[in-house]
């Protein structure tokens, strides 16, 4: 996998924001997935903990949407992620994409693991450990998340979370929404938009490539908003 993306050659000003433990009225998606795989969190150790700016952007962007005529909230899948669990995750997710190509994942041919590979890189970041160029779930500043309605339930968002492919490209269904205005495909897009609207209001940056993925303070963020640092390095556990 290639460490370099659009966002790795900005600097990082790291701004010493503690990591905090998410608030009981942000809504989880337990169990976690990557915790039940086995993934290397450590001792004691919790995904659900972000930077304390960034836990104060949710919380407003939780409330605007609750307060919206939907009653909807945002439900949790994953915050901050160790460099060990990335790496975890990647070795599982090229594992996972190999067997749905029908390949086997340790006795595939070069070119058919590279193509797995670079399809997986679109969506997981490399698991580097140069302080230059941290994953962003790795500085506490990023978040995976969905829509739930106001009894807790995920919202159907037109592909999962994690999906290796097209479907979770945040435009994927803009054109069959604008063919079919009331069509499936139409709310699934009307819903990943309001979640973009509501997380760009609270200061967010969406991921290119992914309708889940969040940040605030981190590379990606700074890219995608024209701003010449990041606030965010790799956050001690």
């Amino acid at each position: 996998m290639a460490a370099t993306r659009p966002w790795s050659p900005i600097p990082i000003q790291e701004s010493g924001e503690s990591l905090e433990p998410l608030p009981p009225s942000l809504w989880r998606l337990e169990p976690h997935p990557y915790v039940c795989l086995g993934a290397p969190y450590g001792p004691g150790a919790s995904p659900f903990r972000l930077r304390s700016g960034v836990v104060a952007r949710l919380l407003a962007a939780d409330a605007a949407l609750a307060a919206g005529a939907e009653g909807w909230r945002l439900a949790i899948f994953d915050a901050w992620r160790p460099v060990a669990v990335q790496r975890f995750m990647v070795e599982h997710s090229i594992a996972e994409e190999s067997r749905a190509r029908g390949l086997d994942p340790k006795h595939a041919d070069a070119a058919a693991r590279q193509a797995v590979v670079e399809a997986v890189a679109r969506f997981w970041a490399e698991p580097s450990l140069d302080p230059a160029t941290p994953p962003p779930h790795s500085t506490g500043g990023a978040v995976d998340l969905t829509l739930a309605d106001a009894n807790g339930r995920p919202l159907a968002m037109g592909g999962a979370i994690d999906a290796i492919g097209p479907v979770s490209e945040p435009d994927h269904f803009a054109a069959a929404a604008a063919a079919n205005p009331a069509s499936e495909a139409a709310h699934w897009h009307h819903r990943r938009d309001r979640l973009a609207a509501v997380m760009a209001a609270a200061g967010f940056a969406r991921h290119p490539n992914e309708w889940w993925h969040f940040s605030h303070g981190d590379q990606l963020w700074a890219w995608s908003r024209g701003e010449t640092k990041a606030h965010y390095g790799r956050a001690p556990a």
